[in-house]
């Protein structure tokens, strides 16, 4: 194989993260990080009402910084820029924004410029509850059921509850919008210099999995079914897209406005965009009916089957099924729970309040911080097992799967005088594990066996304490992928492949991938304790949505 790199840009709900590859082995040459700053500040977003909006410039900022410190830090003067030979990019999803009709998002026009409704609406923004539950009941009065390949259930966390919600909320947006595009294929388009948004290569992934597209409909389902929802969506489909591609195929070139700004050669390759958790499957190396679960602020569960094997099967109550989605030529499915890694992050803010208003050693202070799950990870994991321990339920921002309802709400019991921080952390994690068994129940219960488990991401690198206990309550081994930067990485496999470095996605998987590196297996003492828990869990869950429905 002649010299080549590629580069794979991970945009994560913090950050991007930018990494440069050899494609003849998949060894990291450098990485970089970008913080976006307007997001780190908590501009734009409002919890209490559940919003959570992103300025295009973070974006825009953070690829030109990474993949600059990435040639950087490569340093041999030209060496490797000259081979470098095609870029991919995947993001957080569904996260969509309003733009005109050249494709420029709303947010960067003037007079936009601080109108959270102009910026891109973050997968974890939940303000479409109300249109999210007008779609469902929607879909009842149609003959055709266009619910069927995203589990039966639409999630205001997904493209189109977020488009009505932003029309119906804000009426210069409305005017001012000609269209709506993801974020995983608005970047693409950006440094491909796309001027017209009917040109932009919208991904299988995106459009199957969060936009109601499938071959079945011919595309969209058809504009009665939009415009008798709502008459502000009349037509609208018109503005969007028939195709879709997988995100093996080029987008097209790098423009020569973005090589010179990235200081890369004008014949790089661009690919097609895809969520996050799809390339990182992808890069953490995915083996049909093994649940690759990425592990971050949320879950995303993916799956693949080889299409034969799973014609006619649907599986209710997840986020989709989708040939192509991951791999193509087999059915991607994806689950995933909307907190995991943030569900901690919140008992660790709740618990540092104290100290991160009154104590001034700012260096001192983020010290003890940034060790708070350290500590009490080892604290929780030293306590004894019991059945009347703290129990919790994990839907701290709604439960996305299965059985999408993010109007739930999280909850703890038992708690007496003696709960002391490490008990109730050990409750959190206990719970998030049980949210992540329900998944995997409902896929064998419908008809598509998990195998095995492959953890990716952050907490499945950093937290031993969750992985075994993740691997007690499944009752079943999971391995941990050796990359730190696994959806960068899976990225990184698609540039390879749009490029034709590689001729399918299955060959530079095999060749990049950087295997395993711990697997953690079901202790059988304790197994049999968490199979009771987990009902006592199921029950508090059924009790929590029976009477707290909203």
């Amino acid at each position: 194989m002649k010299q080549s790199y590629v580069i794979g840009v991970d945009y994560g709900t913090d950050s991007v993260r930018s990494v440069l590859v050899d494609a003849s082995n998949g060894q990291e040459v450098s990485s970089s990080v970008f913080f976006y700053p307007r997001w780190r500040a908590g501009r734009f977003c409002n919890a209490s009402i559940n919003q959570f909006r992103q300025h295009p410039l973070d974006y825009i900022e953070g690829l030109e910084a990474t993949i600059k410190d990435c040639l950087r830090k490569a340093g041999d003067g030209q060496t490797i820029t000259q081979h470098i030979k095609a870029i991919s990019v995947d993001t957080t999803g569904s996260t969509p924004v309003a733009v005109d009709k050249s494709g420029t998002p709303l947010a960067l026009l003037p007079g936009f410029e601080e109108n959270p409704n102009a910026m891109f609406v973050l997968w974890k923004d939940h303000t479409a509850t109300k249109e999210a539950a007008e779609i469902n009941a929607h879909a009842k009065n149609f003959p055709t059921n266009y619910l069927r390949f995203v589990g039966g259930i639409y999630s205001s966390e997904w493209f189109w509850a977020k488009l009505l919600h932003v029309l119906r909320a804000d009426e210069q947006v409305r005017e001012a919008c000609y269209s709506w595009v993801e974020q995983c294929d608005w970047i693409p388009f950006l440094i491909t210099g796309g001027t017209d948004v009917h040109q932009v290569k919208r991904g299988v992934c995106s459009a199957g999995h969060k936009a109601l597209w499938a071959k079945e409909f011919g595309g969209l389902p058809p504009n009665d079914f939009f415009s008798s929802l709502d008459p502000l969506l009349n037509c609208f489909s018109s503005r969007l897209f028939t195709d879709t591609y997988c995100a093996d195929q080029p987008a097209g070139m790098i423009s020569e406005q973005w090589a010179e700004k990235l200081r890369l050669p004008t014949d790089v390759v661009v690919g097609v965009g895809a969520f996050d958790a799809h390339m990182g499957a992808v890069g953490g190396q995915i083996e049909p009916y093994y649940l690759s679960k990425v592990m971050g602020t949320s879950t995303c569960d993916m799956l693949v089957a080889p299409l034969d094997e799973v014609q006619g099967t649907l599986v209710q109550g997840i986020c989709g099924q989708v040939p192509g989605s991951i791999i193509p030529g087999m059915l991607g499915l994806e689950a995933g729970q909307s907190a995991f890694g943030d569900v901690y992050a919140w008992f660790r803010n709740l618990l540092s309040w104290p100290l991160d208003r009154l104590y001034d050693d700012e260096e001192r202070k983020q010290d003890i911080i940034d060790k708070l799950i350290d500590a009490l990870s080892a604290e929780a994991e030293k306590l004894p097992l019991n059945e009347n321990d703290e129990l919790a339920v994990d839907w701290l921002n709604g439960r996305r799967t299965p059985d999408a309802n993010q109007l739930l709400k999280a909850a703890i019991i038992n708690l007496n005088l003696a709960s002391e921080a490490p008990r109730i952390f050990k409750a959190l994690v206990e719970a998030t594990c049980f949210g992540a068994r329900a998944i995997v129940e409902r896929f064998d219960e419908q008809g598509v066996p998990v195998k095995g488990l492959i953890g990716l991401g952050g907490v499945a690198k950093k937290s031993a304490y969750i992985m075994h206990v993740m691997a007690d309550v499944m009752n079943m081994p999971i391995r941990i992928h050796r990359s730190e930067h696994t959806c960068a990485m899976g990225a990184s496999m698609f540039a390879a492949t749009a490029a034709g470095i590689y001729e399918n996605v299955q060959q530079a998987m095999n060749a990049m991938g950087q295997g395993f590196d711990a697997e953690y297996h079901p202790r059988k003492v304790n197994v049999e304790y968490y199979h009771k828990r987990y009902q006592q869990y199921k029950k508090l869950g059924t009790f929590l949505e029976q009477q707290y429905p909203n």
